[in-house]
């Protein structure tokens, strides 16, 4: 009804003012109507089942399935059909079908990999060739001045390379990205990494969910479409605060100058004395989410135990009540066992002996004797001692469990499941990558906290695909081992800062007696 009314009245307005309208605002009203009148019209609504249509292409395509969903990947950025269609429910529909068997789940991911890079290339240039003379021209029209332009510009030219990765997965940033990179002038050497690897997540991530949840694609499409617009705002949101942070100089400057407006001054009798009571709450608040001293490097150290022990303890519990698989257990092995290849399995094998406790010991000790040298003390104790409640951590909670392994591993296992330990022990490596970034500059540091992260995944999966553990022992060993780390993170924290500080202060006073 509300679409329909829409519909009505966006029509008579375009009637009303058509002979004052440009040309492109003219096309951009008929799309309006003709959108909102599909969608009161309800045929939307009576679309068929979209996993008969997934069948039907399945068994009318076979192979050349590869091609469609490619050619839909590319069109997405490269022709701005991501402004209509999520490129999601096709990625998605493409990993069904690999699902159903009818095609390779790893070739998939490539042909829609190369396609989103080729997209989002052949946007770029569109946007370098024509975007910005296109702007110029017809941009005033629409409140698009120069000086925005050269706004957006040097936007770009900060943060292009984070709108772009972080962007793949927002729709409309990911359909309009590429084209804006371009026209603002973002250099192509910069551009195409960061797309390469946003293409690449992507592509992995929603080939893998429809392969995995092939029988329930609508139900995944939802979910995946909630969280993508969830993220989305999260994104916004975040960014609105750092803007508002940033321009709180000028936005304080306008309400006062603006304070005796009739809509500014009810809020300021209201906000003032609001703001005198929480101003300390939100200072302190404030104090824990900015770098330096007991601020953001403690909240985070405390929001990944906090979060990661839960994770640990739900499963203990769950487990404790009945050994039955929980979510992802089954849908795993069976994906492992339909990716079996004996290379893979070899490789799987030398991943997997990163995560050995024998591997992380020596990994433990060699960074400690580093940090030594350096009189690193706190950090120096830290490691050996998370390394050594890691492993008791683990025995106990094996002893207290005693789940069964899967059938049919591809290696040798002894004692019970969960929690994995070989998990749990790559934690440590994640442990080193963070205390050895003090030193190193802020793309290094980031390259070795991502290279030791993606390690312990690594080694996780391992595990999984050699048929040792199951999804849940491994979620509960990067649980329990991060939970540690993070515990002692804070611990350690906590420890240098009342150093530091009784360093500050310097030694107290001599007492009258004592001089």
């Amino acid at each position: 009804m509300i679409a329909a009314v829409a519909a009505v009245l966006a029509l008579a307005f375009l009637i009303r003012r058509w002979r004052a309208l440009p040309g492109e605002r003219r096309a951009i009203g008929i799309l309006v109507v003709l959108a909102l009148g599909i969608y009161a019209s309800g045929v939307l609504a009576e679309l068929p089942d979209p996993k008969k249509i997934i069948g039907d292409i399945a068994g009318t395509l076979g192979a050349w399935t590869y091609a469609l969903v490619g050619v839909m990947a590319y069109l997405e950025t490269g022709a701005f059909v991501g402004l209509v269609a999520p490129g999601e429910t096709v990625v998605i529909a493409g990993g069904v079908i690999a699902g159903q068997g009818e095609i390779q789940l790893l070739v998939l991911i490539g042909i829609v990999w190369v396609a989103a890079v080729l997209g989002d290339t052949t946007s770029f240039f569109v946007g370098r060739r024509l975007g910005r003379a296109f702007l110029e021209k017809h941009g005033p029209r629409v409140k698009i001045t120069h000086e925005r332009l050269e706004q957006v510009d040097s936007y770009f030219q900060k943060h292009g390379g984070k709108t772009i990765l972080i962007g793949r997965f927002i729709g409309l940033v990911r359909a309009l990205a590429p084209f804006i990179a371009g026209s603002s002038g973002m250099s192509y050497q910069r551009f195409i990494p960061y797309s390469i690897v946003g293409t690449g997540l992507w592509a992995t991530v929603f080939c893998v969910l429809g392969y995995i949840f092939w029988r329930s694609f609508d139900r995944v499409a939802h979910i995946a479409g909630q969280a993508i617009f969830g993220f989305g705002v999260t994104v916004a949101v975040i960014v609105g605060i750092v803007v508002a942070y940033r321009r709180s100089a000028e936005i304080s400057d306008w309400v006062l100058r603006h304070e005796r407006h009739p809509l500014v001054r009810p809020l300021l009798a209201v906000g003032r004395p609001v703001w005198r009571a929480v101003s300390p709450q939100a200072r302190f608040v404030w104090n824990r989410l900015t770098p330096g001293a007991l601020g953001l490097e403690l909240t985070t150290a405390l929001a990944v135990a906090g979060v990661v022990f839960f994770i640990w303890v739900l499963y203990l519990v769950e487990l404790g009540r009945s050994l039955r698989p929980t979510p992802l257990d089954t849908e795993l092995l069976d994906l492992s066992d339909r990716l079996y290849a004996e290379p893979a399995i070899d490789v799987a094998k030398v991943i997997s002996d990163f995560g050995s406790l024998a591997t992380v010991i020596i990994v433990v000790l060699a960074t400690t004797a580093l940090l030594v040298t350096r009189r690193r003390w706190t950090q120096a104790l830290a490691l050996p001692v998370g390394l050594g409640l890691i492993y008791t951590a683990v025995n106990v909670s094996k002893g207290a469990v005693d789940r069964p392994r899967p059938a049919g591993p591809h290696v040798e296992t002894a004692f019970s499941s969960f929690p994995s330990a070989h998990a749990a022990y790559a934690t440590a490596w994640v442990a080193v990558a963070v205390i050895l970034t003090r030193r190193l500059g802020l793309v290094a540091n980031a390259a070795l906290v991502v290279g030791a992260l993606v390690l312990a995944a690594a080694i996780g999966s391992s595990r999984i695909y050699l048929r040792a553990h199951y999804w849940s022992d491994v979620a509960g060993g990067w649980a329990l081992g991060f939970g540690i780390f993070g515990a002692l993170a804070v611990l350690a924290l906590v420890v240098d800062y009342i150093r530091h500080n009784g360093r500050e202060r310097g030694p107290e006073p001599a007492t009258r007696a004592q001089r």
